[in-house]
């Protein structure tokens, strides 16, 4: 039992280790703060189904603080950009939740997933937050289709999916490689 407990300590080691190698200046810091809460969220998804709110929260905040201290432009045009892209990102989200709940007549997306996508909003880019969706979303779909004919449990309606699992990772994901990509001499300074 306490290999399973060190697992995601040694996660969480690694993904500190490569923000902090990613960028090393205070830009790493912030990364690293990214992953712990992004593995924490997916920790939280795997074992009880529930995207906390405090860390969503907290993700959202110093993603804001991030990108008015290091995005390039007048503050309130970046903070600006940084809630259209939270809101565009989220609101897709919130009606493929409200749809489901009212086609299926239960919930099918919680609103923990909708926050996250928040999150990403924040974090990234345009372009990253379409690429970091997707790639979760089929990571999910695979991970879970190969562990449940793995376990030979069959895929029901209503069979739960910890979708907060594959995309808290893929939001961390996604800002080392926009931060790679995007700025490679600034961001190893």
């Amino acid at each position: 039992m306490l290999g399973v407990a060190l697992v995601p300590i040694l996660i969480g080691v690694v993904g500190i280790a490569v923000s902090l190698m990613t960028s090393t200046d205070l830009r790493g810091a912030f990364g690293a703060a990214l992953a712990v809460l992004m593995l924490a969220i997916a920790v939280s998804d795997l074992r009880r189904f529930i995207v906390p709110d405090l860390l969503t929260a907290t993700a959202f905040v110093l993603g804001l603080i991030y990108a008015a201290r290091f995005d390039v432009g007048p503050t309130s045009e970046i903070l600006f950009e940084c809630l259209l892209r939270a809101t565009a990102t989220a609101l897709p989200f919130l009606a493929l939740m409200l749809l489901y709940e009212w086609w299926r007549g239960q919930p099918g997306l919680g609103l923990g997933d909708v926050k996250l996508a928040a999150v990403a909003g924040v974090w990234l880019d345009w372009f990253t937050i379409v690429a970091v969706i997707e790639v979760a979303a089929l990571i999910a779909l695979a991970a879970f289709g190969i562990s449940r004919y793995a376990l030979r449990r069959p895929i029901g309606a209503t069979t739960p999916l910890p979708f907060g699992l594959f995309l808290a990772p893929a939001i961390w994901v996604g800002w080392i490689g926009q931060t790679l990509l995007l700025s490679p001499l600034g961001a190893r300074s």
